[in-house]
């Protein structure tokens, strides 16, 4: 039996070592690195928990990071002024209703504020970051990052195809979809398969929101009136802005920024292929129905909101 077991543990890491391979061809983009970590986790488990865990966060900040020595500081914040007052009211409301949703469900508070700061902000840094604050312990932790991944996959698909349904600009959609999706890995993987000037606009927005984690976590301590000395500091946006700013100063040869630019976006496919991989059964199993209501109600709203001011107003 323990020989069986081996053979089947052996053949599931070859499996899953091919998987990865695969997502370094230029033709796989990060939609189906995603699903295909998916259908990997799915059908055969989680191989590599920890380096799962730890690539795709770590790989997807620096190919962040790689993205901004393909902007300008003038680009940049062309691409980002439309989505400042929006971001500010939008943070602000979608905190507001996920509480009240959350309440109104019956989902235990912790948990409930965990998935709004993660709707509202950006995903998984947000949870992980406002967690400790609130004392979260790890079945909150669990539930609130498997809703939002599960939403987060979700998302990837679906924006592309109703962006190009509804006639979205670039520039409408990149808006919409930093403001609408959750993580940052499937903000720009959805921008990234709309178009470039979708995947500038995204990325700027986003990384703009995500530095609302700061502010978002002081008032939380406030709110749930606990201590923290931990304040998580999203240094890889730092990092982006110096890339922009490096970029706009000192212009790079072309052909080495165009390969950095390249290698990140083929980082941002790989680390999609882990979160993927990452989404096993126990993990689905372990959302609950009422958290993950609250979390597609949530999205819903501001998805609609949201569309409904760049469509319009934008």
């Amino acid at each position: 039996m323990n020989t069986l077991n081996l053979f089947l543990e052996k053949k599931k890491n070859i499996i899953y070592i091919l998987l990865l391979i695969i997502c370094l061809l230029p033709a796989v983009t990060p939609p189906y690195a995603l699903f295909a970590g998916l259908i990997f986790a799915l059908s055969c488990g989680e191989t590599f928990p920890k380096f799962n865990k730890k690539m795709s966060k770590v790989l997807l900040q620096a190919s962040v990071v790689g993205l901004g020595f393909g902007m300008s500081l003038q680009q940049a914040y062309a691409s980002g002024k439309d989505g400042m007052l929006f971001t500010i009211v939008s943070v602000a409301g979608t905190l507001v209703l996920g509480s009240f949703i959350a309440k109104r469900l019956k989902v235990d508070k912790k948990t409930g504020y965990l998935i709004s700061a993660g709707t509202a902000i950006c995903g998984g840094s947000a949870i992980a970051a406002v967690g400790p604050v609130i004392k979260a312990n790890d079945g909150q932790m669990s539930v609130s990052l498997g809703t939002v991944f599960v939403l987060n996959a979700i998302a990837l698909f679906l924006f592309p195809t109703l962006g190009h349904t509804l006639g979205l600009t670039q520039h409408q959609f990149g808006l919409w979809s930093a403001i609408a999706i959750h993580d940052t890995s499937s903000v720009v993987g959805a921008a990234s398969a709309y178009g470039k000037e979708a995947l500038q606009v995204a990325t700027t927005v986003k990384l703009t929101r995500a530095l609302w984690i700061i502010p978002v976590t002081f008032v939380t301590s406030f709110i749930f009136k606990s201590k923290s000395d931990k304040i998580y500091m999203p240094w890889f946006i730092f990092l982006f802005i110096l890339a922009m700013i490096i970029n706009t100063l000192f212009p790079l040869p072309t052909d080495l920024t165009s390969g950095i630019v390249m290698v990140a976006r083929k980082g941002l496919t790989l680390s999609l292929f882990f979160i993927g991989a990452s989404l096993t059964k126990s993990v689905l199993r372990s959302v609950g129905v009422r958290p993950m209501i609250q979390g597609v109600l949530i999205w819903i709203t501001i998805s609609v909101v949201s569309l409904s001011y760049i469509y319009f107003i934008v």
